[in-house]
């Protein structure tokens, strides 16, 4: 017997996403092919901090409300979490002395961790711990995820959350139903092609063989999340399970779970 948990890299959509049956229901199906977790490690794109930083670990973190112009209900929202101490040092002590953790006593779960979270376990009653994004090289995050792997024996599932494309600025209709723009496709092709095979390699070349670039990301941020997963899975060169496609808005919300 294990308790052995997957590892993801999912699209976390804005705030409307909650109320989006057809992702929402995508989502909540994931959550329900495999076993509850006991504790989640979540590593957004909406946190760029270096060095490594870790949220706040007291029961009932609060949110990071971080985005704006949406219905006035997703600024009331809240997901309070138990209490995720004994998972925070958990982490801290697995990081090497040449790379402290810093413990931030008062940052909250942004919207890239609590959206999803809330569709996948609305009871709130899992601890939560979310990571911050310290780099954007593949390697050094691959690195990262390496170090994470072993929590994953633990009962902990890790999570990378960001979107497979994210040119927000390109986007010509902002509709849930919009037709994805060809480099939003391109870029969604080559990368699911290239997790299919496992090219690591490809897919950490993304910059210089990736087509749809820089229009899929200007900004690196919610595509780099994938190689922490990528790096907490057992063999970060054997495929996948690509479990969600297709897109929202005309972004790919591409998922992938990994053994």
């Amino acid at each position: 017997m294990t308790d052995r948990m997957p590892a993801l890299y999912i699209g976390h959509g804005a705030p409307p996403l909650l109320d989006d049956p057809t992702w929402s229901g995508q989502l909540r199906d994931l959550a329900g092919t495999f076993a509850r977790p006991r504790a989640i490690l979540i590593v957004s794109a909406h946190w760029e901090s270096a060095p490594l930083s870790l949220s706040a670990s007291g029961p009932g973190t609060e949110l990071v409300y971080d985005f704006g112009g949406f219905d006035p209900k997703y600024y009331r929202m809240r997901y309070d979490t138990p209490d995720a101490s004994a998972l925070a040092q958990r982490i801290a002590a697995m990081m090497p002395d040449t790379e402290p953790v810093h413990q931030h006593a008062s940052r909250g779960l942004d919207h890239g961790a609590w959206v999803p979270l809330t569709i996948m376990y609305p009871e709130a009653d899992i601890p939560v711990i979310q990571m911050s994004l310290p780099t954007h090289d593949p390697y050094q995050l691959l690195t990262l995820g390496s170090r994470l792997r072993e929590l994953r024996d633990e009962g902990v599932l890790v999570i990378g959350s960001g979107f497979l494309t994210h040119g927000l600025p390109f986007l010509k209709e902002f509709r849930i139903d919009a037709e994805a723009p060809g480099w939003s496709v391109d870029f969604d092709l080559w990368a699911a092609d290239a997790l299919a095979r496992g090219d690591v390699a490809e897919l950490a070349a993304y910059r210089t063989n990736a087509p749809g670039m820089p229009y899929a990301h200007p900004t690196v941020e919610h595509y780099t999340p994938l190689f922490v997963t990528l790096g907490a899975a057992l063999d970060p060169e054997a495929p996948g399970d690509q479990v969600i496609d297709g897109y929202w808005m005309g972004l790919s919300k591409r998922s992938l779970l990994v053994a």
